[in-house]
């Protein structure tokens, strides 16, 4: 990120990431990462469609229910509300508990991670607390950018 808060990407990341977000029609986030960005102003992220929030509690006051920010509990029903609001475009689902839950629940196809040269000391697992084992096949894109390694794996069935 430069001075301004605007992220800066190699053009190799840049070439891999931007045709996969112009496809992302609706993203399914905890409750936690909505918190965390402050509802990213009340504007979906990426050029993002539409937020599905997986959330026990209700929206934050003054949120528009027919704005682009959906709040629902549990994540079956968000991926049936994001399958509703997406068309033919692609859902995304954040990484941590919620996503650890959509995966549990059979409905990942596959699975995108970026690796930076970062080792810290603590913090939350990638897929939250997911109890089972769960197998991806051999990554079929694998992409050095700056810094960066782009994965994707297919999940396995």
């Amino acid at each position: 990120m430069d001075a301004s808060g605007v992220l800066k990407v190699s053009q190799t990341s840049y070439d891999y990431t931007r045709p996969y977000w112009d496809q992302v029609g609706v993203t399914i986030a905890g409750r936690h990462v909505f918190d965390m960005t402050n509802g990213w102003d009340g504007t979906p992220p990426s050029g993002v469609d539409h937020v599905v929030v997986v959330t026990h509690r209700p929206p934050p006051e003054g949120w528009d229910p027919e704005g682009s920010f959906h709040f629902v509990d549990g994540v079956e029903v968000a991926v049936a509300k994001a399958r509703e609001l997406a068309g033919d475009r692609i859902i995304e689902v954040a990484a941590g508990d919620v996503g650890g839950q959509v995966l549990a629940a059979g409905l990942i196809d596959e699975v995108r991670m970026d690796v930076v040269p970062v080792v810290f000391g603590s913090g939350k697992r990638f897929f939250g607390s997911v109890h089972a084992q769960y197998l991806l096949e051999d990554p079929d894109v694998v992409i050095q950018g700056n810094r960066v390694l782009h994965l994707r794996y297919r999940v396995r069935r």
